[in-house]
């Protein structure tokens, strides 16, 4: 069954990092059955507090999720993300 991350940015602390996250995360992606959905495109909050961004990647199941999630190489990129930002990510399976 179809699963999604979903990342939300809550806060960016530092800007030269981030920078750092967003040129590591991509080739992470690298031979892994991804889709992304939705990347820092417009949004607008309907409920909860504010955002500054949303990413939505999509798998085929949450065991392949989770396999992207877990891998050394987004584990590296995470540690620049945990550094810059604060973010909320959940893992929700699709209908």
């Amino acid at each position: 069954m179809t699963a999604y991350i979903v990342f939300t940015r809550e806060r960016l602390r530092d800007a030269k990092m981030f920078e750092a996250y967003r040129e590591a995360a991509p080739p992470t992606l690298q031979g892994h059955p991804v889709t992304r959905r939705a990347s820092y495109g417009q949004f607008e909050v309907l409920e909860g507090a504010a955002i500054e961004g949303v990413v939505i990647l999509e798998f085929p199941s949450l065991d392949a999720a989770k396999t992207w999630y877990e891998s050394p190489a987004y584990r590296e990129a995470r540690r620049l993300r945990f550094a810059a930002a604060d973010y909320r990510a959940v893992i929700v399976e699709g209908l």
